[in-house]
């Protein structure tokens, strides 16, 4: 049965790669969980082909979505995606909805959206001025964060979103990339850190 729903509850994945059988599941997963909001913490393609049917499947069941481009989303696929479906990209769009503040910041330290971490953090940064004032604060990155346990078992993280979790203390921050590490989760500093892939996790916000 699923949870009882409380003030807002959202689908959070990634990694979808282009897999249309992965968006029907998620889509019915939001349906049956009746979410507020879906957000997609990039890599719609493999690198950069069959992002096709990523994200029209969740409007069409009226479900909102925002989203951050992954490493192997081209800066053409985002901006494409932005237009065709007219959903935020968090990187340049923070959202406040329900007292719950949304921004993030796309791309990696590797692939073919490579973002310096210079980059990352300022555009993290200006979306918190957003979002600040948001009762909660939620971060979403494709990357991963440097010196989480996530890293650990991984890849290398990345400095820019460790540097926003300590310095911006978001309530909660959701990111992929790692495929075998998806569920994870942690706490660095005030943070709850939270690892998401294709499967989808549901995610309640009181």
């Amino acid at each position: 049965m699923p949870k009882k729903k409380s003030k807002f509850r959202m689908l959070v994945a990634g990694d979808l790669h282009g897999n249309k059988q992965t968006v029907k599941r998620l889509v019915e997963k939001a349906e049956k969980y009746n979410v507020d909001l879906v957000v997609i913490t990039g890599d719609f393609s493999v690198f950069d082909i069959d992002h096709k049917g990523m994200v029209g499947p969740f409007l069409e069941k009226g479900k909102k979505v925002v989203f951050v481009g992954g490493n192997h989303d081209s800066p053409a696929t985002i901006e494409e995606i932005e237009k065709e479906y007219r959903i935020p990209n968090l990187q340049k769009y923070a959202i406040v909805t329900d007292d719950i503040g949304f921004f993030g910041a796309g791309g990696g330290n590797i692939g073919i959206n490579y973002v310096p971490d210079k980059e990352m953090f300022n555009s993290i940064r200006n979306g918190f001025r957003y979002v600040q004032k948001a009762k909660t604060k939620v971060l979403v990155t494709h990357i991963h964060p440097k010196g989480s346990l996530i890293e650990k078992f991984s890849f290398p993280g990345s400095e820019a979103v460790t540097k926003a979790i300590y310095e911006l203390k978001p309530d909660m921050h959701i990111c992929g990339h790692i495929h075998e590490l998806e569920g994870a989760v942690e706490v660095m500093g005030n943070t709850k850190v939270m690892c998401v892939g294709s499967s989808g996790k549901i995610v309640d916000i009181d």
